[in-house]
C-alpha cells in the first residue's frame, strides 16, 4: 500500500479517538484561526477557510467553536498568533516525511519534532530536502455504496476533478485544490454524499518498506508525529507489502 492511502486510512481511525477526546478539534481551530487571519471571516471569500469549517463540521466540532476560532483569527478574540512551519525529514528505509505545523512557539517545537524523529529511526532535514517529493492536491471521499463509478465519474469530471479511484471501501476523488469546492458542490447537488475532503499532499512516487521492523518505525514515526499538538498533517511516501502488514497487524 502506498504511503498516502495506508497512512490515509490509519488516520481516519485515529480521527475519531481524537475527535472523542477533543485533540482533534484543537488541531481543527488552529487551521481555522491561521484560515481568518490571512483570509478573513466570510467562508465564501476565503476557501481556506471554507476548507478548515467542512473539516470541522466532518467530526462535528461545535459551532460555537468554529465561530470563537474565526474570531480569534480576525482578532477580537486573543490567541491567534500562530506561524505556519514545514518541517521535512527522513524515517527509517530513507521514507521521506513532510509535517504541516501551526505553533505559537518554533523554538519549543523544532527541537519536539527533531526528537520524535531520532527516536524513531529517522532524521529531520533542512527545508526543501523532501517537499519537491510531493504534490498539493484536493481529496474527496464518498462511501463506495454511494454510487457506481460510471456515475461518480460522470460527476466528478465535469466538476474539475482528475481522477477517480476506489480504495478500500471508499471512492477517493482528487483534483486540484482549487477546483475541491467546486467538485464538492457538483457531488452534492447530483444527490453523491461526501464523506471528507480535504488538501492533502500526495506523493510522485514511493519507497518499498518490505522489512517488517523497519515498517514498524516508519508508521510508529507518522503516529508519533500525528500525535503532536502543533502538527496538523502528516504525508510520506512509503509502501509496505500486504505480507509486511499482516505480520504487524
Amino acid at each position: 500500500m502506498a504511503g498516502h492511502s495506508h497512512w490515509a486510512n490509519i488516520s481516519r481511525k485515529k480521527s475519531l479517538i481524537d475527535a472523542k477526546r477533543g485533540k482533534l478539534w484543537s488541531k481543527l481551530a488552529k487551521a481555522i484561526i491561521v484560515a481568518a487571519k490571512h483570509g478573513g471571516a466570510d467562508p465564501d471569500a476565503n476557501l481556506r477557510l471554507r476548507y478548515a469549517i467542512d473539516a470541522a463540521k466532518a467530526v462535528s466540532m461545535p459551532k460555537d467553536n468554529i465561530q470563537r476560532a474565526i474570531k480569534t483569527g480576525t482578532g477580537e478574540f486573543k490567541g491567534g498568533d500562530l506561524e505556519e512551519s514545514l518541517y521535512e525529514g527522513y524515517g527509517a528505509g530513507g521514507v521521506a516525511v513532510l509535517c504541516e505545523i501551526l505553533t505559537d512557539n518554533k523554538n519549543r517545537t523544532a527541537p519536539e519534532i527533531r526528537k520524535i524523529f531520532e527516536m524513531c529511526g529517522g532524521k529531520l532535514g533542512g527545508t526543501g530536502c523532501v517537499a519537491y517529493l510531493f504534490e498539493r492536491k484536493g481529496l474527496v471521499r464518498l462511501p463506495q455504496s454511494a454510487c457506481d463509478e460510471d456515475r461518480l465519474m460522470e460527476v466528478a469530471l465535469d466538476a474539475g476533478a482528475e481522477d477517480v479511484k476506489l480504495s478500500g471501501d471508499r471512492w477517493e476523488v482528487t483534483c486540484e485544490p482549487a477546483a475541491m469546492a467546486a467538485v464538492v458542490d457538483a457531488l452534492g447537488k447530483a444527490g453523491l454524499a461526501v464523506e471528507s475532503n480535504e488538501i492533502v499532499r500526495i506523493p510522485t512516487n514511493t519507497v518499498d518498506v518490505d522489512d517488517v521492523d523497519t515498517a514498524r518505525q516508519v508508521l510508529t514515526l507518522m503516529e508519533r508525529l500525528d500525535d503532536h499538538d502543533d502538527v496538523q498533517s502528516v504525508s510520506a511516501n512509503f509502501s509496505i507489502p500486504d505480507e509486511a502488514m499482516a505480520q504487524l497487524g
